[in-house]
């Protein structure tokens, strides 16, 4: 046989698998999502501020489509994951940052731009502990209903409200209170703040309702799509507020955990040793021989 003898296994070259469709799909969702975040920093470079907002609500729309689709035609790999946390980085670390600086923060100069790189870098920290501690064996049960931190996606929404602010028409802030603004969001990114995910509900809706939820769900996009502004800073401001109430059922929750526990060791504790049993083996053994 020669070396390049086709019929020779030891000549063939091993060939890579063929990848199916529904591993592809949220791959390609999330690679739709990175462009919208770089979209918008060029558009934030032209001066184009409205769009360049508009891409980052749609790039936040996709990165919660790609990991449910993923989900649901059973296309998760490890692939995904780390594209989806250089997506999440690119788009709501790097992105809003550079936003804010092209719009105000570069009026304060270096501090601005110390700031927006300060709220990107808090960014990629924050992806960087959740992917180290995604599958951590020590976490309490109830740990999986919160995230640790603002989650990325609701930083970089929640760090634009002072643009929103403005497109409404209440003018504009001191550059100075963006900033301070902006590095108070960052530090919540990267803080140990317990914040409600809402991962674990399950909710099903009665076939009764699914219209009247699709229904609503028109009606939310029309708003938004209307009324951006407005339901951009609602949501925003509603959301601020909201982080108190996930600390709270945070330290409930552990409270109820550590109460439980404190209950099941005393219990152990105070359990009365088992009676002891005189050995009699020696005396009962002749009579079972008997």
């Amino acid at each position: 046989m020669y070396p390049d003898d086709p019929d020779d296994p030891l000549s063939r070259r091993p060939r890579f698998r063929p990848i199916p469709v529904r591993m592809l799909a949220p791959n390609v969702i999330t690679l739709l999502a990175i462009c919208a975040g770089l979209t918008s920093i060029r558009l934030s470079t032209e001066g184009r501020m409205e769009l360049a907002l508009a891409a980052i609500v749609f790039a936040a729309v996709l990165d919660g489509l790609d990991g449910r689709v993923a989900r649901l035609v059973k296309g998760q790999s490890k692939f995904g994951a780390e594209l989806d946390s250089l997506a999440d980085f690119v788009n709501f670390g790097v992105a809003p940052g550079l936003i804010l600086y092209f719009w105000q923060l570069h009026e304060l100069g270096n501090g601005g731009w110390i700031a927006a790189m300060v709220f990107a870098i808090s960014g990629g920290l924050r992806l960087a502990r959740f992917n180290a501690t995604i599958d951590d064996p020590n976490k309490p049960a109830f740990a999986a209903n919160f995230f640790t931190g603002v989650p990325a996606p609701a930083g970089a929404i929640t760090v634009l409200l002072p643009v929103y602010l403005a497109f409404l028409g209440l003018g504009r802030l001191p550059a100075t209170l963006t900033a301070v603004y902006t590095l108070v969001i960052a530090f919540l990114m990267v803080s140990r703040l317990p914040v409600f995910s809402g991962k674990a509900v399950r909710l099903r809706v009665p076939p009764e309702m699914v219209l009247p939820v699709f229904v609503s769900v028109v009606f939310f996009v029309a708003l938004l799509i209307s009324y951006p502004w407005y339901i951009l800073s609602a949501g925003t401001v509603l959301y601020l507020i909201s982080l108190p109430a996930g600390w709270l059922s945070y330290r409930r929750q552990e409270g109820k955990t550590a109460a439980q526990s404190a209950v099941a060791s005393e219990g152990q504790a105070s359990a009365p040793f088992p009676p002891a049993v005189p050995d009699n083996t020696q005396d009962e053994r002749p009579a079972r021989l008997n």
